[in-house]
């Protein structure tokens, strides 16, 4: 038999606050049964206590709500289950990217890092396939998915290296111009849905960062930190190319970049 209790009592029932319960009842995922008209009381039903908990576990697992919703609403088993493993995949990937970040951190914190490889290039100026876009920092990563996914559709038969351009203000302001590239051959024919562009070439001091994205920043702190000591820094964009990327490999550490910075001239060594 299914008995009413007060929200208070329901608070205790489902260890959810009386705030939590209001506000469950504001987004219409867990209503009262009853609300006395004049005072404005609510009641829960006894058998809405197993969907409290539900809910309470899921947000314990930091579901949004909105997935919460589909889970508590999903008429049967299965739509149940797919809310639920997508979810859970996105939280094993978010474990893995903080495993890894706690790497770097112990990497970071420990005494003598090593010494950057830096070589420098001159690349000449070549013509490439491109999709540019105004990306902004947060969203690189869905957004080279998208680009590159386009570039790989067109030119999947290129064995070539591909790469991309990162303006100034990507890296100031957190948002700016990006060229997703591969390189074709100059008498290249355009195709829709990809721009031709003409890739400026230049001289370039190279560091490889090894592995995940994770611990990005480091290489170029060192990379960037060494063209500041030794180099005469030249206007452009920071180029980066992808000998090994997610396409490439399964796993992150196998991954290599290369950073590519813009300088005049190769430095000569003094002395």
């Amino acid at each position: 038999m299914t008995a009413t209790v007060t929200v208070g009592e329901f608070s205790r029932l489902t260890h959810l606050s009386v705030k939590t319960l209001h506000h469950y009842h504001d987004i219409g995922l867990l209503a009262p049964v009853s609300i006395d008209a004049s005072s404005g009381y609510r009641r829960y039903g006894t058998d809405q206590v197993d969907v409290a908990l539900l809910i309470r576990r899921l947000r314990e697992l930091r579901m949004p709500l909105a997935d919460v919703r589909a889970v508590v609403e999903a008429a049967d088993g299965p739509a149940r289950e797919e809310t639920l493993r997508a979810h859970l995949e996105r939280m094993e990937q978010e474990l893995a990217h903080t495993r890894e970040v706690v790497a770097s951190l112990r990497e970071l914190l420990t005494p003598g890092r090593p010494v950057l490889d830096v070589q420098y290039r001159f690349i000449p100026p070549f013509r490439a396939y491109g999709v540019s876009g105004h990306v902004v920092r947060d969203e690189i990563g869905p957004w080279c998915d998208y680009a590159f996914g386009k570039l790989n559709a067109i030119g999947g038969d290129l064995q070539v290296t591909a790469g991309a351009t990162y303006s100034d203000e990507f890296f100031t302001d957190d948002a700016g111009a990006v060229v997703a590239f591969v390189p074709v051959a100059p008498d290249q024919q355009p195709v829709a849905g990809v721009d031709l562009v003409d890739i400026p070439g230049g001289y370039f001091a190279i560091a490889v960062h090894a592995g995940p994205m994770t611990d990005f920043d480091r290489t170029y702190g060192g990379l960037g930190s060494h063209v500041a000591e030794y180099c005469e820094v030249a206007p452009g964009p920071i180029r980066e190319l992808y000998p090994i990327g997610p396409g490439d490999v399964p796993d992150p550490a196998d991954y290599r970049t290369e950073i590519c910075w813009p300088i005049r001239r190769i430095p000569v060594p003094k002395g």
